[in-house]
């Protein structure tokens, strides 16, 4: 079975990954992993930490001549922050940031100081997502399939996309400085940042991930673990600030008929099967029906603000307001690539459960 972890602290030496269970025979593309994480670091609305890092993953085992030998390959990205911070000592962090792991965590574990819990909650481990990500869209690639991505909201502008195909649409994207397609949206989406970030404030939006060329029949509707679209949302919802997953027309479709909710089957004028609609985003009875993946995400924003906000200092238990950690104002559109990795790592799992083998 294809699976992998992570391990590593936001201001730790460096981020760690294991994946187990890819076919060996795989050419693993470097540079297209180095270029995700690239991705990963840009888009309008970063902060400062962004100026720091230059996020390098290293391949500790797992290939021989650029290919998968079957083994467990292993990634390290160094955090070269950590060189600023470990020879500083910092006071413990007992004032917990609504909206943020530090209490829930720090109750769970038995820490009294919640930068523990913050280290690893931090959105920081997805830098190491990101990269196992880029490796499952190698095998991905191997049959067809592509991921894309693009940024839809941002601080309530909401983007008017054009009638493209998605690879198009992830093009305009990518020249975007917050990854989305509709150049007007953007331009207001970055004035409503610059705002934000004025008024010591975040903002958070939604996103849309699309995998084209999925074929028919990964995951599986005999149990509800193993239906794709419940695989999808679990992994999309694992992002750190990420409060809500539609597949497809999500909601909307709870406002349709039947008749107007669902995706007619037709012939082509080649004789083929076809369907001109794709309400359900890819997936029926939780398998894939070889539409397009669709699959929708809504972040809040960052619970780290300037702004200080109301809480409670629990060594004290008296009221305390946060303090402020240097964060991000808006981070949707890197948000919107660890989408990608997570679609693509949920449909490598289930390609490979479908396909099995121990070598290419």
């Amino acid at each position: 079975m294809l699976r992998y972890l992570t391990a590593g602290e936001s201001h730790g030496p460096c981020l760690v990954g294991i994946i187990e269970g890819l076919p060996a025979g795989l050419t693993v593309d470097l540079d297209a992993v180095q270029r995700d994480l690239r991705r990963r670091q840009g888009g309008y609305g970063r902060g400062g930490r962004q100026a720091i890092e230059r996020d390098q993953v290293e391949v500790l085992s797992g290939l021989g001549d650029g290919r998968t030998t079957g083994a467990p390959v292993a990634l390290r990205i160094p955090n070269r922050d950590w060189e600023n911070v470990r020879h500083h000592q910092q006071p413990a962090l007992t004032v917990p940031r609504p909206g943020h792991a530090d209490f829930a965590g720090a109750v769970k574990y038995g820490l009294a100081d919640l930068r523990q819990v913050a280290e690893r909650a931090s959105a920081r481990e997805t830098a190491m997502r990101v990269a196992v990500g880029a490796v499952a869209k190698c095998l991905l690639t191997t049959r067809g399939a592509s991921i894309y991505s693009y940024v839809t909201e941002i601080g309530g502008v909401v983007a008017s996309l054009p009638a493209l195909p998605p690879a198009q649409l992830h093009d305009l994207a990518e020249a975007s400085p917050v990854r989305c397609p509709d150049a007007l949206a953007a331009s207001a989406m970055v004035q409503r940042i610059d705002q934000a970030r004025q008024d010591g404030d975040s903002l958070g939006g939604c996103f849309t991930v699309v995998a084209t060329g999925v074929p028919v029949g990964l995951g599986s509707y005999v149990h509800w673990d193993r239906r794709l679209d419940g695989l999808l949302a679990q992994a999309i919802m694992s992002i750190p600030a990420i409060k809500g997953v539609e597949i497809g027309d999500g909601f909307a479709a709870a406002r349709l008929r039947g008749t107007e909710a669902h995706d007619a089957f037709e012939i082509d004028a080649a004789g083929r099967l076809s369907r001109p609609t794709n309400h359900a985003g890819g997936t029926e009875g939780g398998v894939s029906n070889g539409q397009d993946i669709v699959v929708h995400a809504a972040m809040k924003p960052i619970p780290t603000t300037v702004t200080p906000q109301r809480s409670m200092d629990l060594a004290s238990m008296s009221p305390a307001a946060t303090r402020y950690i240097r964060s991000d104002v808006c981070a949707v559109p890197a948000a919107s690539i660890v989408g990608e990795a997570m679609v693509a790592w949920v449909l490598a799992v289930t390609l490979l459960e479908r396909q099995g083998g121990d070598t290419l």
